[in-house]
């Protein structure tokens, strides 16, 4: 009966039809078909899934919303500038560093995308740039924003498994900046063989004085968040209301950029979103009972123990599985379905949670690189005016770069697990 159901939600994800449909579809065909299943659990489980920590989700993202309007990025585009813009390719550079800083605003991928394109494409394309690897880089650099602190899916992970949030924030860290050092290397080699020119940068305490007084607020913002949350001073909820509250400060009255006429469009966005992740939250109830009932985790269980893998071959087959789902699947709906199965068999195998969910969520991000979804690659080919299938090939060295980080992310698990044993002990 479980085969029945992931064929029909997988069949209905093929036909173009939104995920919380074939889950929800797939699920009352089950409860039909299996008979004996009161009709009331439906909404029971539907309710049942979603919690009042979810809430830090909406305004996460709409804390990527005020971030794009408020001038935010702008500022830490001019930032990162300042350090290395005069590189040989340096706003390749430069869009590297503002998605490692602005990742600790909104935590999500797609958001960060929008924001860091549309300030750095146009002045790519004045500075004669190639649209392909200027799109490439620009895409690749978004995978950083879900992994460094805060992050979406981190959050995700945290609320269906009751891992520490914290812990999983502390532990994207190292990795974010491993992935933002080696996309820095594939640029580093692009440039040797095509140098592009850097920008032209005063270099003297006035300038640096007068661009970390312009940048300011804007680095503080992740500042705010990550010690609010690590200190343990602030929920992950209130820690989410209080970066909105702060970027709508920052943007109405200090930058000046966002007007109240334009704040109905922001919180729409935001409430568009917000509401696609809701409704399939509460579908995933239905869902994770059904997958409970048929003791699906006790099968997989089993099978892998019939296996016999070592931990270390465990992780390589949980790296492959997750790539592939990343090719044919968002990152959430993947992370709700199977990581809770894959938990108590890592857990059984000694590997630590934190480090465990770290990866598969790295796995997931680079799964926004590849095709047939691709989610970056459809968003910064509609940015940047490039052919899907020119951007996909162009993002294949950053992809390699990136599974080279997360080779280091599985099988040294210290780059994980060192800051959250350090700041919140073991």
């Amino acid at each position: 009966m479980v085969a029945l159901l992931f064929l029909i939600m997988f069949a209905l994800m093929a036909l173009g039809l939104d995920i919380f449909i074939a889950m929800g579809v797939s699920s009352l065909v089950y409860i039909i078909i299996k008979g004996g299943i009161p009709f009331a659990l439906v909404p029971t489980t539907m309710i049942s899934g979603i919690s009042y920590s979810l809430l830090a989700i909406p305004f996460f993202m709409l804390a990527g919303e005020l971030m794009n309007a408020s001038g935010i990025t702008e500022r830490l585009t001019r930032f990162a500038q300042f350090f290395v813009g005069s590189l040989k390719g340096g706003l390749a550079y430069v869009a590297i560093v503002v998605n490692v800083i602005s990742a600790g605003v909104s935590g999500s991928a797609p958001a960060d995308a929008s924001a860091v394109s549309s300030v750095l494409l146009p002045a790519m394309r004045k500075e004669k740039y190639d649209p392909d690897f200027a799109a490439a880089i620009n895409a690749a650099s978004a995978t950083i924003g879900p992994i460094i602190p805060p992050s979406i899916p981190m959050v995700f992970l945290g609320l269906i498994t009751h891992l520490s949030v914290g812990r999983l924030f502390l532990g994207g860290v190292i990795p974010g900046l491993l992935m933002g050092v080696a996309l820095a290397v594939m640029v580093y080699l692009e440039m040797r063989r095509r140098p592009l020119p850097g920008i032209k940068i005063k270099r003297d305490l006035r300038t640096l004085f007068q661009v970390l007084s312009d940048s300011f607020f804007a680095l503080l913002a992740p500042v705010i968040v990550i010690v609010g949350i690590v200190g343990g001073v602030v929920t992950i909820v209130e820690a989410a209301i209080l970066v909105v509250f702060y970027t709508l400060i920052v943007g109405m009255f200090i930058y000046r950029k966002i007007h109240f006429i334009d704040l109905p469009g922001i919180f729409a966005r935001s409430a568009v979103f917000s509401t696609n992740i809701m409704i399939l939250f509460a579908v995933i109830g239905i869902f994770s009972w059904i997958v409970a009932n048929e003791q699906l985790g006790q099968t997989v269980a089993a099978t892998i123990t019939g296996m016999n893998l070592n931990k270390y071959t465990f992780l390589l087959a949980v790296n492959i599985l997750f790539l592939f789902l990343g090719m044919i699947m968002d990152a959430i709906p993947a992370m709700l379905i199977f990581f809770p199965v894959l938990l108590p068999i890592a857990l059984d195998m000694g590997i630590d949670p934190t480090h465990f969910g770290v990866v598969v969520v790295l796995n997931l991000m680079i799964g926004l690189l590849t095709p047939p979804v691709g989610a970056l690659l459809f968003l910064e080919s509609k940015i940047a005016a490039v052919p899907f299938d020119r951007l996909a090939r162009r993002t294949l060295p950053y992809i390699a770069a990136l599974l080279v980080v997360l080779a280091i992310a599985t099988y040294i698990p210290w780059t994980v697990t060192f800051l959250p044993n350090l700041l919140m002990g073991q």
